[in-house]
């Protein structure tokens, strides 16, 4: 554990039996775990890394490397990964195909215009927002329970497959429809600013939280929705 200083280098190289490397909120404009093959954690969140190669490190489980300023990211050699970080980077492509235990993917605020979840049948947490997404497919998500897509150019979402979702923001986009009639667990929907001229949710009865402003909606009716305790 290092985080929180005001390091520019950091030398692991021959710590080769490292597991666990906290580096959070420094000042490294680059990491060599080249060498550290029995990392199962790592978190170099909030400092200034460019580039980070975790080729080599195979038995990573959880990594976030979140707030710096990657542009690429190739983590096809990490297949045991089941919590991947990499929110506000520059990432203009993420290739996740390979890690088929994610359960948590943390992706927003980068420059991604394409995403395949297909794969990643475990995710039980997906948030991408702030990208440049056309289009998202979360039909193999079966169990997935927080998605948050907001802040992209989504045109459509489909997340009739997600019947386990609990949390859906998708605001910020051109949906022009939404159909959650099959999300009955969903206890918090955040769709604003979007081309909707219709919202049902008549079958969401366990909604607590309900966002909808900045639409062409006409009508709206929430008689169903009795643990609404937030309307906007």
């Amino acid at each position: 554990y290092c985080h929180n200083n005001s390091l520019t280098s950091l030398d692991v190289s021959n710590n080769t039996a490292l597991d666990y490397l906290e580096c959070n909120n420094n000042q490294l404009t680059s990491l060599d775990v080249s060498s550290n093959t029995a990392l199962t954690k790592l978190y170099c969140i909030n400092s200034q890394l460019t580039t980070l190669d975790v080729s080599n490190n195979t038995a990573l489980t959880d990594f976030n490397c979140s707030n710096n300023q990657l542009t690429t990211l190739d983590v096809s050699n990490n297949t045991a990964l089941t919590n991947l970080g990499c929110y506000s980077n520059q990432l203009t492509s993420l290739d996740v195909s390979s890690n088929t235990a994610l359960s948590n993917l943390e992706c927003g605020d980068n420059q991604l215009t394409s995403l395949d979840v297909s794969n990643n049948t475990a995710l039980t947490n997906l948030a991408c927002y702030s990208n440049q997404l056309t289009s998202l497919d979360v039909s193999s998500n079966t169990i997935l329970n927080n998605l948050q897509c907001w802040n992209n150019q989504l045109t459509s979402l489909d997340v009739s497959s997600n019947t386990a979702l609990s949390n859906l923001e998708c605001g910020h986009n051109q949906l022009t429809t939404l159909d959650i009639s099959n999300n009955t667990a969903l206890t918090s929907l955040i769709c604003n600013h979007n081309q909707l001229t219709s919202l049902d949710v008549s079958s969401n009865t366990v909604l607590g939280t309900f966002t909808c402003n900045n639409n062409s909606l006409t009508s709206l009716d929430v008689s169903s929705n009795t643990a609404l305790t937030e309307l906007l």
